[in-house]
């Protein structure tokens, strides 16, 4: 009688708990799929099966979920074992993929447990000292920007994968969700930006566009998080490995800020964006950093003249490769300028033109003469002549006369028989004082030249010795002490 009781209670469908529903019981399929990877690993190891026992009709959708992730909590040191042969690597991988494909199909809410379980798993296996740079065979000959690839990528890549689909995934409630995703979780994650692997930046970059574009209620803090990383490699450090990427985020981020901008905004651009042209390395994000300013002028024309005085605040004088960065970028933000904007910073942006054309490094001096290639550009000059000829002519000048390279020597000319074509009479009353100023400066030097010599004759004729104008009193003489009054 037992036997027969208690074979109609497990023919019973169980009923769903903890607001998490268990597989149907019509749909042998959907079960099936749910529990194939548990049922593989307990073919395949012992300690898969003590992990994942056979499903009991009682056991629901979120028990088996978070049995999963307890198993995907366990974080191996690649570096150490140094392969993917152990059984117990494979097996969390091929739980992990499970995972995605989970989250990916799921058709359910995850429940408030599936939430935090989830959040936790992230942080043990993503949250982590870096490793140092194991290169096989490192010498003096290896190459310092070689990329460095860790060696749990082999796990951390799907669990940023898992990250990213539970981040996008419609069945995540976000005001649950942000409970545990918190400023907390979100500046721990903004840290592994510095990861010295560019595929786990790349992920990164991913996952915190699709972050700041679901999580509203964190774009503030997003944002200062950022600023204050921009701060710390700018002011202190002077190195992190993603500074490429955060502005690739930003360039997105800052298309969608609405109109007019806030005084929040501006900020960044002045205190976090331009000061980045500080560094030696700016070389390596510049593209990124060029599109985030442009969008800002974008937004508010205005911004122009704070850009081009933030160019010049931190205009290179020793480095010309980075020096002819600054031209191309130049370039680019006076594409987008306004006539007004422009005569505000003609004088001293032209000082540093001129300074630029006379530069002994031929490409630099190249690079400033292209600019009267762009059209937008030399309309602006035109109509500004008055003000920017007398400022450049002399650098034009000496370009014309003494530069050793043939192709600079070229272009002045060209860009002289420009201004000769705008307007004749202002360029020979720019020659005229030219001419009146190197006679002046020629004069100076001859005086010069001619104190010196006659300096030089007088101390010829009058040699210098080492008792002169000290006077030397007699050895008989008695030490006195003054006296005080």
């Amino acid at each position: 009688m037992w036997k027969q009781f208690l074979g109609k209670i497990s023919r019973k469908s169980p009923k769903s708990g903890g607001g998490g529903g268990s597989p149907p019981a019509k749909s042998p399929s959907s079960r099936g799929a749910a529990y194939g990877a548990e049922a593989e690993l307990s073919a395949t190891s012992p300690a898969a099966a003590s992990a994942f026992p056979a499903p009991s009709g009682a056991e629901t959708r979120e028990d088996v979920f978070l049995r999963k992730l307890n198993v995907c909590c366990v974080v191996f040191d690649f570096a150490a074992e140094r392969g993917r042969d152990s059984p117990e690597v494979e097996r969390k991988r091929q739980v992990l993929v499970s995972l995605v494909d989970c989250v990916s199909a799921a058709e359910e809410p995850l429940t408030e447990a599936m939430l935090s379980a989830c959040v936790r798993m992230f942080a043990i296996n993503l949250f982590r000292v870096f490793p140092p740079k194991l290169r096989s065979g490192a010498s003096a000959t290896t190459d310092e920007d070689e990329p460095f690839f860790d060696p749990s990528w082999y796990h951390l890549q799907v669990v940023y994968e898992l990250l990213l689909r539970f981040v996008m995934s419609p069945v995540v409630d976000v005001k649950v969700a942000r409970k545990y995703m918190d400023n907390s979780f979100i500046s721990r994650l903004l840290d592994l930006f510095d990861s010295d692997d560019p595929r786990e930046r790349e992920c990164l970059k991913t996952v915190l566009h699709r972050i700041y574009g679901k999580f509203m209620g964190n774009r503030p803090f997003i944002r200062k998080a950022v600023s204050n990383i921009f701060y710390r490699f700018v002011f202190e450090t002077d190195h992190h490995n993603g500074i490429a990427e955060l502005l690739g985020v930003f360039g997105s981020v800052i298309s969608g800020f609405a109109k007019p901008l806030k005084e929040e905004h501006k900020l960044f651009l002045w205190k976090a964006l331009i000061p980045l042209h500080k560094t030696k390395t700016v070389g390596v994000y510049l593209p990124q950093l060029t599109y985030c300013i442009t969008q800002f002028i974008e937004k508010e024309p205005k911004l122009t003249g704070t850009v081009i005085r933030g160019l010049l605040k931190y205009w290179p004088v020793t480095n010309s490769q980075k020096e002819m960065m600054f031209l191309g970028e130049l370039e680019e933000v006076l594409e987008l300028t306004e006539m007004a904007d422009f005569q505000k910073c003609a004088v001293p942006l032209f000082r540093r033109i001129a300074q630029c054309l006379n530069s002994s490094h031929f490409q630099v001096a190249e690079r400033a003469l292209f600019l009267w290639n762009n059209e937008h550009l030399f309309d602006l000059i035109s109509q500004n002549r008055q003000v920017i000829l007398p400022i450049i002519y002399p650098a034009l000048e000496r370009n014309a006369r003494w530069h050793w390279n043939q192709s600079v020597l070229n272009v002045t000319m060209n860009v002289r028989k420009m201004f000769f074509d705008m307007d004749e009479r202002l360029l020979l009353a720019c020659q005229t004082n030219f001419q009146e100023e190197e006679k002046k400066r020629a004069a100076s030097e001859e005086r010069r030249r001619l104190v010196w010599e006659h300096l030089e004759r007088n101390a010829a004729f009058h040699p210098v010795t080492g008792d002169i104008g000290f006077a030397v009193p007699p050895t008989s003489a008695p030490l006195v002490a003054p006296t005080m009054t």
